[in-house]
C-alpha cells in the first residue's frame, strides 16, 4: 500500500510543477488519507513538489504508533496544531486547500508562515476523480458487503408483513456488518409504500403491508470506501402499475449504463437515463440527477446530472440511479455503483435488477 500512497503524490508534485507551486498543506482528512494511508482524526501533510524526501506528515501524540504503522515513509512530526506546525515550515509559493482552511485559520497560518501562501482548491480531489486499482477492490469488497446483507435480508424473512422500516434499515445495516463492513455508508433509507415515492425517506414506525413497493437505498463502508445500491422490491403479487413503473425506470436505467463510456460528457450520461422517463410522460417525476461519484466519501465528483460539468474518464467510480416517485402512490429507484471502463463498465453491484417479489 505505501507504494500506492507514494505513487499519488507522485501525480500531485506534477500539478504542483504545473502551477509552479513549491509544496501543498493538505489539511482535510479525507484527502490526507489518500496521500498518505492516516486514519486518524488529527493530522496534516506538507507535499513538497522536490519528493518525499522533503515532505513532512503531523500528527499528535495520540497518535504515535498508528500514525508510524500507516505513514512510514514520511519524515513525521509529533506536534498540535498540525497546520500551524507544517506551516511554520513552508518555504516558497505553498498551496492550501483554500475550500477547507477557515477564514479563521487562514488568518492563523499567514501569521506564523514566511511563506507566499496561495489558494490551491481541490487539487487532490481532482486526482480522486479517477480511482486507481487499490481504490476499486475496496469498492468491491464493500459493494460485495451491502450484495451480501441484502441477500441475507431476504433469505432469512427479514421482508414480512408488519416488520418496521425501522426493524428492517437496523437489520440490513446489522447484515452488513456481518458481511465485513465497518459500518453503513450512510442512514439506509427504507420505505414502505407510498414512502417509496419520497426519495430520501428516513425510516419510520411505518409497518409493512402486502401489496407494498419496499424502496432500500443502502451501502456499505470498507477500508473507508463507500458502495451504493438501491432496489426496489414488491410484497406479494405487484399491481399492473407497479411493474409499468418498474420495467420504465429498469429501462431507463439500462440506458444510464450503456452511456457510461470515457469521453462522455456527463450531462449527456444523464439524458441518456432522463430521455427513457420522460419519453414515458413521467419526466416531472424524476426529481434528481441520475447519479454521482464514490469514494472515500458517499457523494462526490463527478455528478451526472443535466447541469454536469466535464466528461468520464476510464476509472471513475459512479452511481447511476434513475427513479419515478407518484406522491401519494409510490416510487421505483433502482441503483447501481459502476467503474467507468475503456470498453464497457464495470458492474461492482450484482444483486439482480429484475423485480424482486417477496
Amino acid at each position: 500500500m505505501s507504494e500506492s500512497y507514494a505513487h499519488r503524490r507522485a501525480a500531485l508534485r506534477a500539478k504542483l510543477r504545473d502551477l509552479e507551486l513549491d509544496a501543498l498543506l493538505v489539511t482535510d482528512l479525507l484527502n490526507l488519507r489518500y496521500l498518505t494511508g492516516f486514519t486518524g482524526s488529527n493530522g496534516a501533510v506538507l507535499v513538497d513538489a522536490d519528493g518525499d524526501e522533503s515532505t513532512v506528515f503531523c500528527t499528535d501524540g495520540r497518535y504515535l504508533t498508528q500514525s508510524a504503522q500507516q505513514v512510514p515513509d514520511l519524515e513525521r512530526i509529533i506536534e498540535r496544531p498540525c497546520d500551524l506546525a507544517l506551516a511554520a515550515k513552508a518555504k516558497g509559493r505553498t498551496g492550501y486547500e483554500s475550500h477547507h482552511v477557515t477564514v479563521d485559520g487562514l488568518d492563523a497560518l499567514t501569521k506564523i508562515s514566511d511563506a507566499d501562501l496561495v489558494r490551491s482548491p481541490g487539487l487532490v480531489e481532482q486526482l480522486r476523480l479517477v480511482k486507481d486499482e487499490v481504490e476499486i477492490e475496496a469498492l468491491r469488497m464493500a459493494c460485495a458487503a451491502a450484495d451480501r446483507a441484502l441477500a441475507a435480508l431476504i433469505g432469512h424473512g427479514g421482508l414480512r408483513p408488519g416488520r418496521t422500516e425501522k426493524e428492517v434499515a437496523r437489520e440490513l445495516e446489522s447484515r452488513m456488518l456481518d458481511h465485513g463492513a465497518a459500518g453503513p455508508s450512510f442512514e439506509s433509507i427504507v420505505a414502505f409504500g407510498a414512502n417509496s415515492a419520497v426519495p430520501h425517506h428516513r425510516p419510520t414506525d411505518a409497518q409493512l403491508h402486502t401489496g407494498d413497493f419496499i424502496k432500500l437505498d443502502f451501502g456499505a463502508l470498507v477500508d473507508g470506501y463507500h458502495s451504493d445500491m438501491t432496489r426496489t422490491l414488491v410484497l406479494g403479487k405487484p399491481a399492473d402499475w407497479q411493474r409499468d413503473l418498474y420495467d420504465l425506470v429498469a429501462r431507463s436505467q439500462a440506458a444510464g449504463r450503456g452511456a457510461l463510456k470515457p469521453g462522455t460528457e456527463l450531462k449527456n450520461v444523464d439524458k441518456a437515463s432522463r430521455d427513457v422517463i420522460e419519453n414515458a410522460g413521467h419526466g416531472e417525476h424524476f426529481l434528481h440527477g441520475l447519479g454521482h461519484g464514490v469514494g472515500l466519501e458517499i457523494h462526490e465528483a463527478p455528478a451526472l446530472s443535466k447541469v454536469g460539468d466535464g466528461t468520464l474518464s476510464a476509472g471513475m467510480a459512479v452511481t447511476v440511479e434513475p427513479g419515478v416517485y407518484l406522491p401519494g402512490k409510490g416510487g421505483v429507484r433502482i441503483e447501481d455503483t459502476l467503474v467507468v471502463r475503456d470498453s464497457a463498465p464495470e458492474l461492482l453491484t450484482l444483486t439482480t435488477k429484475e423485480l424482486v417479489v417477496v
